[in-house]
């Protein structure tokens, strides 16, 4: 009897799993054009700017993380189209091939010209102050009470339900003076249901950098958000005056 009452169980098993399918869907919706859509098109002059190594100071946080942090800013900067970066994490490489160039072991005429690397007016730093990917949570369950219902349908329709967090404080530096401009605090929040139950309902796109092992989840969704609105506050901070390239 008992065994016949367990093996009855089963088509409801998978009626449950496929009706809650709409209910247990993801929340966190990928944005894999961070720093464009959030602004309005711009073709005017644009700013010219350096962005400094992220410092890390979240204890779950890595210096990995920070560089990959530093690369998504990097990117959204650029596709606003308000800014002309100027990269200084590849200034050997560059010093370099200027060197070869002028050595005379080159081809005569061709490589970098000395003389021709820009400066920046403003230098951008960030400091990674916060950092949870699972800032709290919960048990997004089926069928509360009895043994068979929290046994087997809880056990396998059971979720975690995560709340990821991130927080960057951001200042705005004159390269001139190193006078402070501007500063302030940006985060990004997200929710959603979490865990190996719900990997199916994943897409497959993969963040670079140490940030990787956060793709599809809510934390990506929140690292997303705060670089949108680390660009959105860079871009309607600086002075119009440091517009001018």
């Amino acid at each position: 009897m008992k065994k016949w009452f367990y093996f009855s169980l089963i088509p409801l098993i998978f009626l449950g799993c496929a009706s809650l399918g709409s209910i247990m869907q993801p929340t966190a919706q990928v944005d894999t054009t961070a720093g464009t859509q959030p602004l309005p098109p711009y073709s005017g002059p644009k700013a010219r700017i350096a962005v400094a190594e992220f410092e890390v100071k979240a204890a779950k946080a890595t210096s990995e993380i920070g560089s990959g942090l530093r690369e998504m800013l990097v990117t959204a900067l650029v596709n606003s189209n308000r800014f002309s970066v100027v990269e200084r994490q590849v200034l050997g490489a560059v010093m370099q091939e200027q060197e070869l160039a002028a050595s005379g072991a080159a081809v005569s005429g061709t490589g970098p010209k000395r003389g021709q690397i820009k400066t920046a007016d403003l230098i951008i730093t960030a400091a990674v102050t916060e950092f949870e990917p699972q800032a709290s949570g919960g048990q997004a369950g089926v069928g509360g009470g009895g043994s068979v219902g929290s046994g087997i349908l809880g056990g396998l329709l059971g979720a975690a339900l995560n709340k990821a967090h991130m927080a960057l404080d951001i200042r705005i530096i004159d390269a001139s003076t190193s006078e402070v401009l501007a500063a302030t605090r940006v985060q990004g929040q997200a929710s959603d249901v979490a865990g190996g139950f719900m990997a199916g309902f994943f897409g497959g796109w993969a963040l670079g950098g140490g940030l990787s092992a956060y793709a599809n989840t809510p934390m990506e969704k929140a690292i997303r958000i705060c670089i949108i609105e680390a660009v959105r506050y860079i871009s309607q901070t600086i002075p119009a005056n440091y517009y001018k390239y």
